[in-house]
């Protein structure tokens, strides 16, 4: 489907005209809201076009007549209107008024035609003698519409709001829609039917091409209603067209007899006329056979502009009209029409601005400056007319026009008419200019400029040749810039200004469309004046052509006493070697020093263009720039000048944040039309050149010859500690100085002072794990490399520095003797040293070889992290209202599951008198997990190790011992090998069975022990180191209470529950735990939970609650509560969980470790995560006093926490144990009836 469009149909009524009126306020606004398909013939697209009718009273005269088949003029629907609802009505007059009006249709030929009946309640009640509805209309379907049925509608109650009414509403404008649609496209195919029968004619005597034009043009007309612009011009260009080929066929000697019409004397010549939508003064000419060819083509064009610019395509009416003129011009010749002298001159440089001023209208000043390509062509022609109507008038004669040219012009205007009234209150339409133009001297040197130069007035000529210069330099005309300056340098060598004379003379010498000779005599000018006083500035622009910058080292960037060189490439474009004195570049100078030094550059950066950032250190020159050569781009705007801004916490130096500044707002913001007074006049908008200031810091070349074309020149920087920006360019050459007041992109360089800094990083090679960066590759328990990076800064390190490293024991440092270090420079090169180590008790030496300032040192150490036997404990933490309590993460490797461990190595180094402190990270490469396992009444030991690192290792002699020998347990190993191995994210698996003689104890102290190598380690005997990993197991005893003997089914039975603390806290666990003190007895809390997961035992009345355990070895707590067997048979225990209870301020646990949690007959209570046990809310749920966690409870109050034990921490002394539960006595009563 096409867009959218608008139908404005013709539609006539008759019947009823009271009743027509009522509905017709209605209907006018109804029926165009709802879009219909228009589907054309000749496979033309369909396109959505909405209706809209014109309704008039019934007439005979204005039905067509035969053989006339206008569009516009005559009906092509009809439609009757009756009310009647009574039968006696309907055959005495409504019938006899429905045969007449289709008698009369039939007569003169239309088909097209509807009969409404309109039903209304109201009138059916005043009625006696009514018949249904249906015997009214199926008589005027019987009377008239016996094969067309549906020409007959029923309208119910349209004034009426109801559902019925609106229904019978929306169909009859449906079916009025479809028949309007349906007539319309017969009569507009009809038509087109008879105008090409109508053209097909042309050949014939008699033939007039104003009649065919009249009936074509009633096509477009159509089109254009329905909004179709573009098919209505379809037509005008078809009778374009059929017209300049009637032309061309006269000059060859075939002519039209029709064509005499058109050869008549021009006797008006007032040109184009675009500012109506139709001209019918000139349409009313075309239609009497009296138009002569300005008035057909004036009117055919002003038709096509007007579609033209419904379409939005105003650009092609500037290139439509430029023909138009041109072939007018040919078709008076061929025609041999004649014309007054100067009358086509008039008639083609009004339609000019004619044109202009209407594109000018519906244009806006962007489009019009974007598109000025299109419009100088009108200009040009234009003037060119102007200019011989100025001779043929007299007015750039010497003595002024004489009697005849006075005679001449008045005829002239006199031709023009009276101004249209719609240019009247135009102070600038083409009527006036042409009138004034014409009108004196002084006014026609207004409007052409060269009569000034011809009458010896150089100073106004001057004046108008900068204004058109202005404008040949904003368009890119550069031959007309050339030429305007060659004459404006005239005016200014006889008005004696020398400075704008040595400006134009510059631009001409550098100017590529002058020939040699030409620019060499220029040239000669200016080294003519340069030995003369006083001193002047002049643009560069004209001079040279600034084409690229490029820093040796790339960076720009470097440190005090380097050196520094900038290589300038300059396009020099004088015609001749010019011998500059000196070659000069400001510099602004800056102490501060951003986060990105000496990196700031503009938006306009190409590839390998903008500023020093740019990695092969060259800054290069847009030529759109000022210096782009004869000042053919100055008249843009600056471009802007961004720089980075950072934003640094000054305790770390972190990016708080960053952005863009633009440092040539003001360039940016101000108004370009006042700034074109700074402008010199003769530069053509040009920027003015400013002096150089003497006092500025500047980087010079002196003694230079430019040749021309590219010629190079090297400056050597200052090295001074600061940031330094280019601002300024200068060439001196005798008394003239070339300045280029800016440079763009912006160019920069910095000199930085250093501190020293020392750094100790990991020696790259793979990762311990594959998420984490290389930095963080270092192992515990294996010799691991470090290496250490010096950057000396402003310091030098001079024979005897070291470095003074205090050991610890955790992680000592491996002797050796010496070491290699490596010394490096700026520039790449480095130099090998041997560095004396001497280690002591606390302190160990490294001494330093002798290093220049701004170099490198990196020299490398081997260190061992020495393995915690202690197992590290999760800090996992819960509130009571089983919600888990997050903290923040101080490393990434959480989610590895490797163990870490930070060591703080403090170091003393010879520039400062503060010792440095610095911290590595290790990991520990292996993670262990112990169980229990029982099979029957034999109990087993397991050990879980596994390789978390990506290192494949060795594993050699396992080991559990009991560390306290006084326990008689026996440990029996299982495991066969004495050495395996051990792969990446692999585990190994080590089984011991506990023997006892009598009872197993209450507390187990383990150590597991073994050792390791790497599997790449060349020695692997040596290299093997130990890794121990030690637990304890306590227990905590569970009996039930005392009573039967055995429990019964659905009996309440006495559950004891014992907690036994086996020995006393350790210093660490005691800080951990938060106990009080109560007439001299130390406690701390603990919460115990009753819960049975199997569903085998319900828990009555309490089943969890906090208890104050004494910290002392062998202290034993016991609570008792009621139970009851709810299944028969051998029953487990239920399951006891014990958790430290602690206040919401207390210091939590440290970093967790969940997967230490034992399964399968394990000793913990962490058999499961917290978050899968389920029964934490039953400590809510079962009306437990020491519960303080509560599901409505505000999240913001500080809540006491729960707390699990470490692995190992709790033994489940009745875990595999049951007991014996006998069914309850069931006794049955059977009666039996007898009978």
């Amino acid at each position: 489907m096409a867009e959218r469009h608008r139908q404005d149909g013709v539609e006539y009524s008759a019947g009823d005209q009271s009743l027509f009126t009522s509905l017709y306020t209605s209907l006018a606004q109804q029926l165009p809201k709802e879009p219909m398909e228009w589907r054309r013939s000749y496979g033309r697209a369909p396109k959505m076009i909405h209706l809209e009718a014109n309704f008039v009273q019934f007439k005979e005269e204005l039905l067509p007549k035969d053989g006339n088949r206008a569009l516009l003029t005559f009906p092509f629907l009809h439609i009757y209107w009756t009310d009647c609802c009574d039968t006696e009505m309907y055959k005495v007059s409504v019938k006899d008024g429905m045969l007449r009006w289709q008698s009369t249709l039939r007569l003169h030929g239309s088909v097209d035609w509807l009969i409404v009946v309109v039903e209304s309640e109201a009138k059916k009640k005043n009625k006696t003698n009514i018949l249904p509805r249906t015997s009214i209309v199926d008589k005027i379907r019987n009377d008239f519409c016996n094969k067309q049925s549906d020409r007959c509608v029923v309208l119910s109650d349209p004034l009426k709001e109801s559902s019925r009414s609106q229904d019978s509403w929306n169909s009859f404008l449906t079916k009025l829609r479809t028949l309007l649609l349906m007539s319309f496209t017969k009569n507009l195919g009809r038509f087109e039917d008879d105008m090409r029968t109508l053209r097909e004619k042309r050949t014939e005597p008699g033939w007039s091409f104003c009649d065919y034009f009249m009936v074509q043009e009633e096509l477009a007309f159509v089109f254009e209603m329905l909004q179709q612009f573009e098919d209505a011009l379809v037509q005008y260009d078809e009778l374009d067209a059929l017209f300049t080929q009637y032309v061309l066929n006269f000059g060859a000697g075939d002519g039209a007899n029709w064509l005499g019409s058109f050869c008549a004397t021009v006797k008006r010549w007032s040109g184009l006329l675009l500012r109506r939508p139709i001209d019918m003064e000139k349409r009313e000419l075309i239609q009497r056979g009296e138009a002569s060819l300005l008035d057909l083509r004036s009117y055919l064009f002003s038709r096509q502009c007007t579609l033209l610019i419904f379409l939005q395509r105003p650009w092609e009416v500037t290139q439509r009209a430029l023909e138009l003129l041109h072939n007018c011009v040919q078709e008076l010749r061929l025609l041999e029409v004649s014309v007054v002298q100067g009358a086509l001159d008039c008639w083609v440089f009004l339609s000019c601005l004619e044109v202009l001023h209407r594109i000018e209208g519906c244009c806006d000043r962007a489009q019009l400056e974007a598109n000025c390509s299109h419009t100088v062509g009108l200009w040009t022609y234009a003037t060119e007319k102007l200019k011989s109507l100025g001779y043929l008038c007299g007015l750039v004669a010497e003595k002024g026009p004489t009697s005849e040219d006075l005679n001449r012009t008045v005829d002239l205007l006199a031709g023009l008419g009276e101004e249209r009234p719609e240019t009247v209150n135009s102070l600038q339409s083409p009527y006036k200019k042409l009138n004034e133009a014409l009108s004196s001297v002084e006014a026609f040197e207004k409007h052409y400029l060269v009569s000034a130069m011809k009458k010896g007035d150089p100073e106004r000529a001057e004046g108008f040749l900068d204004d058109s210069l202005r404008s040949y330099v904003a368009e890119g005309w550069s031959l007309q810039v050339t030429h305007t300056r060659k004459q404006m340098a005239e005016c200014q060598k006889l008005l004696q200004q020398t400075e704008d004379y040595l400006q134009t003379s510059a631009l001409l010498a550098g100017d590529a469309n002058l020939t040699e000779e030409e620019r060499k005599h220029f040239y000669q000018v200016i080294l003519t004046f340069a030995s003369q006083a006083p001193t002047v500035a002049l643009s560069m622009a004209a001079f040279a052509q600034l084409r690229q910058m490029q820093f040796s080292p790339p960076g720009a960037v470097v440190h005090v006493g380097a050196a520094l060189q900038l290589e300038l490439r300059v396009r020099c474009l004088m015609p001749v070697a010019v011998q500059v004195e000196q070659l000069a570049a400001t510099l602004h100078f800056s102490l501060e020093q951003g986060g990105a030094r000496g990196r700031a550059g503009g938006t306009q950066r190409r590839t390998g263009q903008g500023p020093q950032g740019q990695g092969d250190g060259v800054v290069l020159f847009p030529q759109g720039s000022p210096l782009a050569g004869a000042g053919m781009g100055a008249s843009l705007p600056p471009a802007l000048e961004l720089y980075e801004m950072q934003d640094r916490s000054p305790s770390d130096s972190s990016l708080n944040s960053t952005g863009v500044v633009c440092k040539n707002m003001h360039l940016l913001l101000r108004r370009h039309d006042s700034s074109a007074s700074l402008d010199t006049p003769t530069a053509g908008a040009l920027p003015a050149a400013v002096a150089v200031d003497d006092g500025a810091q500047m980087l010079r070349a002196r003694d230079i010859t430019l040749q021309p074309g590219d010629n190079s020149i090297l400056f050597t920087a200052p090295v001074q500690p600061g940031s330094y920006t280019l601002r300024q360019l200068c060439g001196s050459v005798g008394r003239v100085q070339f300045v280029q007041s800016h440079i763009y992109p912006v160019v920069q360089y910095e000199v930085y002072s250093q501190e020293p800094q020392l750094t100790i990083e990991p020696l790259s090679g793979p990762s311990v794990w594959p998420s984490v960066p290389l930095f963080y590759n270092l192992l515990a328990g294996i010799p691991q490399k470090v290496k250490f990076t010096i950057a000396t800064g402003h310091y030098s390190v001079k024979k005897g520095d070291a470095l003074q490293l205090s050991n610890t024991d955790s992680m000592p440092i491996l002797h050796s003797s010496c070491c290699s270090a490596t010394i490096l420079s700026s520039t790449g090169g480095h130099n090998c040293f041997q560095s004396l180590i001497l280690s002591s008790e606390k302190v160990t030496s490294i001494s330093l070889p002798p290093t220049p300032p701004y170099h490198t040192l990196e020299f490398q150490l081997e260190v061992l992290c020495h393995i915690p036997p202690t197992p590290f404990k999760p800090d996992i933490e819960r509130l009571t209202n089983g919600e888990v309590r997050h903290r923040p993460k101080n490393h990434s490797q959480a989610d590895s599951g490797m163990i870490h461990i930070d060591q703080k190595v403090s170091i003393d180094c010879p520039w400062s008198i503060y010792s440095t402190l610095i911290s590595l990270t290790f990991y520990v490469p292996f993670k262990a997990k112990h169980s229990i396992l029982s099979a029957g009444k034999r109990k087993y030991i397991q050990v879980c190790l596994q390789n978390v690192s990506d290192t494949n290792f060795h594993l050699a002699d396992p080991v559990l011992t009991e560390r306290q020998p006084t326990i008689p347990v026996e440990l029996l190993s299982f495991n066969a090998k004495t050495q395996q191995t051990v792969c990446s994210q692999q585990s190994v698996f080590c089984l011991w069975e506990m023997r006892w003689v009598k009872h197993l104890p209450l507390c187990l102290q383990c150590a597991f022990s073994a050792s390791f190598a790497p599997v790449s380690a060349s020695d692997a005997h040596t290299a093997f180191k130990p890794y121990r990993y030690e637990f304890q197991l306590d227990r905590a005893e569970i009996l039930p209470s005392s009573g039967d003997q055995h429990c019964r089914t659905g009996a309440l039975c006495g559950l004891e529950v014992s907690i036994t603390r086996q020995a006393e806290p350790s210093e660490t666990e005691g800080e951990e735990e938060e106990s009080t003190e109560i007439e001299g007895l130390r406690t701390t809390k603990l919460m115990y939970e009753v819960v049975d997961n199997s569903s085998n035992w319900a828990v009555c009345g309490k089943s969890s609650g906090v208890v104050s355990m004494p910290v002392a070895a062998s202290a034993t707590h016991r609570v008792q509560m009621e139970v009851m067997p709810l299944f028969a048979g051998h029953l487990p225990f239920p399951d006891i969980k014990v958790f430290k209870y602690l206040p919401h301020s207390a210091v939590p646990a440290i970093q967790p470790d969940t997967d230490s949690c034992l399964e399968n007959d394990t000793m913990s209570l962490l058999d499961k995560g917290l978050d899968d046990q389920g029964d934490t809310a039953s400590i809510r749920s079962r009306g437990s006093i020491h519960s303080v966690g509560s599901g409505e409870q505000q999240r913001g109050l500080p809540m006491p926490r729960l707390e699990p034990f470490s692995p190992g921490q709790v033994f489940y002394w009745s875990q595999g144990r049951q007991v014996l539960v006998l069914p309850v006595t069931d006794d049955h009563v059977m009666e039996v009836n007898v009978t």
